[in-house]
This record gives structure tokens, C-alpha cells and sequence, in this order.
């Protein structure tokens, strides 16, 4: 690997370690300890944090931050402008956090001024080869995204979500904490925290009780999670008001979660419990 070439002053900082042949446009801001790789492209607008990596072919553009220790694999496109035909060119931003490993073709795109002007990748996420992360998603930390897995437009994932292979979520799709998403499912409505989501068009079929144990949830708070997942699937009356009552009578802090969950406004209905 050969050294920067000259930029403007504090641009690029000086132990960054550049191939030759990689091409960074004047105005990009590269981090103490980055690595780029041959043939990579950066953008004037992006900023590496330190210690970021990227690899031979992979292409950063628009207005996009990648957060310290990340890692870009080659040929994944980040930052390009939205697959939105609203988009006109406005300044919109994507933010990726730390320690992220986003691999090999892979897309992730800035948002719109519609969604807000802002794409955000938590810290610690996998995203695996050819997934799509879509215009002004919220995604929270320790994702993992498996192969050629979608995200459109506006959906929001929380920490610890896992969405498998080939899997498509629909735009405005929240889903919850702790949920696990199974390969091929095309998940058009808000997925609770917690839940394990199986099928080609998906269901809830229970609780991701694997992903609970392995983060440390009590044995009391699993009981009192499947006791609200029965009533919620299986009660009488309409959802809100099984959830309400929930709400009313939580001593978990996992199904209070779950009941503020449902009670949360949003374009999407909760996808069905078996």
C-alpha cells in the first residue's frame, strides 16, 4: 500500500494508508489508521472515521460518515442517491456507525427530503453481500442482514435485529427489538420486539427465545413475555386493547416494551400472532 497523495491540509491524516490507484476526490475527510484498498473510490463529501477499511473496488459517494473501525467490502455502493423518483438531488445524508462490516456488493442509499434527509446504520451491524439498505431507514445497533436481504424506504429496525436471507421488509415497516425476520419472508407490517417471524408471507409464529437468552434475559422476564405473547395472540377483543391492558399491568419491562410497541403510531398494522 502506498501513502496519500497530497490533499488539501488535514483532509486525509497522515497515517491513513492509501493505494495508489484508489481515487479520493478532493474534500473527503479520511481518519487516523484508514486503510483503502485499489480501485476504491471516495467520495468529496465523505468523511471515514479512524481506523475505517475499505476494500479494492468499493465505492463511497454522497454526503455519508462511516463510524471508526468499519469496514467496506468490494463493489459495495455506499451512499448513492436514493432508488426514490421523488428524489430531486437535495443534500441528504447516510451515517453509519461503528465497527460496522458491510460486505461485498452490498448497497446503501442516503435519504430523501421527504423521509427527513437521513439514513442511519447503528453501531456493531453485519450487513452481508448484496443486501439493500433503502433512502431514510432507521436501523439501530447489532444488526444482522443476511445475504440479498431488502430494507425499503422508511423502515425502522431496532438493536438487535436479525433479517434473513432474501428477505424483503416493506416500507414504513417497523420492526421491534430483538426480532428475528426468516429467510425468503416479505414482511409488509410492524413486526413486535422479540418475535420470531417465519413464512413467505410471514406470520408471527412465537418469541425469539434464543436471541432473549443469548442477551441476558431472566428466566422471569421470559415467562412473562410468553404469558403476553398467549394473551396478546389468543385473547379476546381487539389488539390495542389487549395491549392497553398489558400496558396497564406490566411488571416486565420486556412486555411493557411490547405493549408500547403496539400502542405507537404508524402506518403499518402489527403483523399477525399465531
Amino acid at each position: 500500500m502506498s501513502t496519500a497523495m497530497a490533499r488539501p491540509s488535514g483532509a486525509i491524516d497522515p497515517t491513513a494508508r492509501i493505494h495508489r490507484t484508489a481515487v479520493i476526490e478532493e474534500g473527503a475527510r479520511i481518519g487516523a489508521g484508514c486503510t483503502i484498498g485499489p480501485f476504491a473510490v471516495i467520495g468529496p463529501e465523505v468523511t471515514l472515521g479512524p481506523g475505517v477499511t475499505v476494500r479494492p473496488h468499493a465505492l463511497l459517494t454522497g454526503w455519508t460518515e462511516i463510524g471508526e473501525g468499519s469496514t467496506v467490502f468490494s463493489f459495495a455502493s455506499v451512499g448513492e442517491v436514493p432508488q426514490d423518483l421523488k428524489y430531486r438531488g437535495e443534500r441528504t445524508r447516510l451515517v453509519v456507525g461503528a465497527r460496522c462490516r458491510i460486505r461485498e456488493g452490498a448497497t446503501l442509499n442516503v435519504g430523501t427530503e421527504g423521509g427527513g434527509g437521513l439514513t442511519r446504520v447503528g453501531d456493531d451491524c453485519l450487513i452481508m453481500a448484496g443486501a439493500h439498505v433503502a433512502h431514510d431507514v432507521r436501523i439501530g445497533d447489532r444488526l444482522i442482514m443476511a445475504n440479498y436481504a431488502a430494507i425499503a424506504g422508511h423502515a425502522e429496525l431496532g438493536d438487535d435485529v436479525v433479517v434473513g436471507g432474501l428477505a424483503g421488509i416493506h416500507q414504513f415497516v417497523r420492526i421491534g427489538r430483538g426480532a428475528i425476520v426468516g429467510a425468503g419472508a416479505m414482511v409488509a407490517h410492524d413486526v413486535i420486539p422479540h418475535a420470531l417471524v417465519m413464512g413467505s408471507r410471514p406470520v408471527v409464529e412465537g418469541l425469539n427465545l434464543v436471541g432473549l437468552k443469548r442477551r441476558g434475559a431472566s428466566r422471569e422476564d421470559i415467562a412473562a413475555l410468553r404469558a403476553a405473547y398467549d394473551g396478546l395472540a389468543r385473547g379476546e377483543g381487539a389488539l390495542a386493547d389487549r395491549a392497553r391492558a398489558l400496558a396497564g399491568a406490566a411488571g416486565s419491562p420486556l412486555v411493557a416494551e411490547v405493549a408500547a410497541f403496539i400502542l405507537a403510531d404508524s402506518s403499518r398494522r402489527i403483523l399477525p400472532l399465531e
